[in-house]
């Protein structure tokens, strides 16, 4: 099951921070259907002042790109993607047109074999 992380700045605001974390402790139900529909497993979001890093696991075969759309052509789910860059810059190294951006795997261990990276 391929890893992924990713990396985002939220407007350094602390009233905006605040409520973009209130917003994910009511994380809208089609959201979370709407991820997992489209394979993924698990998803934790940390942060650490204003920027935000993002874990998620996926299932075999997933592709950012492609399946990302299947979550997007549900009116729910990019509403959420909408209210939430509301709140959000793109990193550092972000491409154009990139909100989150994806980061490299430096190092790794544990599970059942050495730490993989999911294909670029």
């Amino acid at each position: 099951m391929p890893t992924y992380a990713q990396a985002i700045d939220l407007v350094d605001d602390p009233e905006l921070i605040a409520a973009y974390e209130e917003h994910h402790r009511r994380v809208w139900p089609e959201v979370l259907a709407g991820l997992r529909a489209i394979g993924i497993v698990e998803m934790r979001i940390y942060r650490l002042g204003s920027r935000l890093f993002m874990v998620y696991e996926a299932r075999d075969g997933f592709d950012p790109a492609r399946d990302y759309q299947g979550y997007t052509d549900d009116p729910r789910c990019r509403a959420w993607d909408e209210l939430m860059r509301r709140y959000q810059r793109p990193a550092p190294g972000a491409k154009a047109g990139e909100w989150w951006c994806r980061m490299g795997l430096v190092f790794g261990f544990g599970g059942t074999g050495p730490a993989q990276r999911p294909s670029e």
